[in-house]
C-alpha cells in the first residue's frame, strides 16, 4: 500500500516507532534513526530486571524497518541525517523541539533541506504552550494529564497505571492518519507541512464523547461499580463455570424484551420496577442481584447461546491467554506471522487495518542496532571512506 514512500524516523520508545511500524507492515520504507547507545526499548526487560532473550515488545513497533546509527551530537552525524532526509517522504521524531532546534533539526532546518517533507512531531504536550518541552510518556501525558485514568477508574478507587504502551498506540494511529493527510495534500499543493501530534491531545480526544459532556454541561458522571451501574444492562456478568460476560444493549429500550428472555426471566419486562429505562436505573441494584443469579446459574455456554438467539451484542471477557487462543480474532486478522531474523517466525499482534489482495504483516525482523548503516549510506552515495568515517563517529 506504501510502497515508495521513505520514512526517516528519529524517536524512541513506543508511539513515534510504533507509528512508523505500522507504514512499515504496510509497505514504507522505514529507517529508523539511532544513536550510538540504541532506543531505550532494546533494553525493555533489562529496565523491569527479566533475562529474556526475545523483546516482542521492540520487536512489535520496529519489525520491518531498516536500522542506522548516527551521533547527531556531532557535524558528520547531522550533516548525513540531513542527507538522508533530502531523499525522505516523511520525517517522524519525538524528540523534544528545543533539542531538535539547537541541533539544527527543526522544521524550518529540514524544509529547507526538503521542501516536500512532510515533518511529524509527537510530543507529550504539543508544539506550544508552558509545557510543550516537558518530557511525557503514555502514562504521565495520555493517561494521567488528559483523565484518561480518572475517568476509567471507578469513583473512590486510588489511581493505577496503565498497560504498557497502550495510550502510545492510541497516539501512533493517530500520528498515521494525520500522516497520510498530509501526503494526500502534498498530491494538491506539491509542498510538504509541519505535522503536530500529541499524547495529550489523542487522549483528551480518547474520551472525547465523555470530554464533550463536561465541555458542553460542565459536569460528568463518574464511572461506578457493577451495582451502582446508570445503566444496569450495560454491565458485566458471572456465568456459573467462572467466566464474565459483557453486556451492552443498544440506545432506547429495544433490547430489553430479548434481554430477560435471555436471561430466563421474560417476566422482568412487565415488572413496573424495570418497565422503562428511568425504572431500571432507579432500581438497578435489584436489577444486577436478578441478574447475577439468574446468569451465573447459566453455563458459559448456555449463556452465549441465549444472548445470540436474541442478537444481542455481548462479548466475552477474556485475558489475553484467552484471547491467543480465539478463533474469530485469528480470522480478523489480529495475530500475524513475524520473521524472526534467522529463519523462523513468531506470533505477533496485527496492524489495526488490512488491505485484502494486499500483503497482510511484517516485511522482515525488527533490526539490529545500526545494522543497516552502511548499505543505507552507499546507496545515498556516500563513498567508503565517508561510510568509514561515519560509522567511527557513530561508534565513538
Amino acid at each position: 500500500m506504501l510502497e515508495g514512500l521513505r520514512v526517516v524516523e528519529l524517536a524512541t520508545y513506543i508511539a513515534a516507532p510504533g507509528a512508523a511500524g505500522v507504514m512499515a507492515d504496510w509497505g514504507a520504507d522505514v529507517i529508523k534513526v539511532e544513536s550510538p547507545e540504541g532506543d531505550p526499548m532494546r533494553r525493555f526487560f533489562d529496565t523491569i530486571g527479566s533475562d529474556q532473550d526475545a523483546n516482542p515488545v521492540f520487536e512489535l513497533d520496529n519489525r520491518g524497518k531498516r536500522a542506522v546509527v548516527l551521533d547527531i551530537r556531532s557535524d558528520l552525524g547531522r550533516e548525513a541525517l540531513k542527507a538522508l532526509v533530502a531523499t525522505a517522504d516523511i520525517f517522524l521524531t519525538n524528540v523534544r523541539s528545543a533539542a531538535l532546534a539547537r541541533a539544527g533539526l527543526d522544521y524550518e532546518a529540514l524544509k529547507a533541506v526538503n521542501p516536500r517533507l512532510i515533518y511529524c512531531s509527537l510530543s507529550g504536550y504539543g508544539l506550544t504552550g508552558p509545557d510543550a518541552d516537558k518530557p511525557g510518556m503514555d502514562v504521565a501525558a495520555f493517561w494521567s494529564r488528559a483523565g484518561v485514568g480518572a475517568i476509567t477508574a471507578p469513583k473512590g478507587t486510588e489511581p493505577f497505571p496503565i498497560r504498557t504502551g497502550m495510550g502510545d498506540h492510541v497516539t501512533s494511529l493517530a500520528t498515521v492518519s494525520a500522516i497520510l493527510a498530509a501526503v494526500h495534500e502534498r498530491t494538491r499543493t506539491g509542498v510538504g507541512r509541519l505535522v503536530e501530534t500529541s499524547l495529550l491531545r489523542t487522549g483528551v480526544y480518547a474520551i472525547g464523547s465523555d470530554m464533550a459532556i463536561q465541555l458542553r454541561f460542565g459536569k460528568l458522571a463518574s464511572t461506578r461499580g457493577r451495582r451502582e451501574a446508570v445503566q444496569p444492562l450495560a454491565n458485566f456478568y458471572k456465568t456459573s463455570d467462572g467466566r464474565w460476560i459483557c453486556l451492552l444493549p443498544r440506545q432506547g429500550s429495544v433490547d430489553w424484551p430479548q434481554i430477560a428472555a435471555a436471561a430466563g426471566r421474560p417476566e422482568l419486562v412487565d415488572d413496573p420496577r424495570f418497565a422503562t429505562a428511568k425504572a431500571r436505573r432507579e432500581h438497578g441494584q435489584a436489577l444486577v442481584d436478578i441478574f447475577d443469579e439468574a446468569f451465573g446459574s447459566m453455563t458459559y455456554d448456555a449463556a452465549a447461546a441465549a444472548l445470540d438467539a436474541g442478537d444481542i451484542t455481548w462479548a466475552p471477557y477474556q485475558t489475553p491467554r484467552e484471547l491467543a487462543l480465539d478463533a474469530q480474532a485469528e480470522a480478523a486478522g489480529c495475530f500475524v506471522d513475524t520473521p524472526d531474523g534467522a529463519g523462523g517466525t513468531f506470533k505477533a499482534p496485527a496492524a489495526p487495518a488490512r488491505f485484502p489482495g494486499a500483503p497482510n504483516g511484517p516485511r522482515g525482523p525488527a533490526p539490529k542496532l545500526g545494522a543497516d548503516t552502511a548499505a543505507v549510506f552507499r546507496e545515498l552515495g556516500f563513498s567508503e571512506d565517508q561510510v568509514a568515517a561515519l560509522t567511527r563517529v557513530s561508534a565513538a
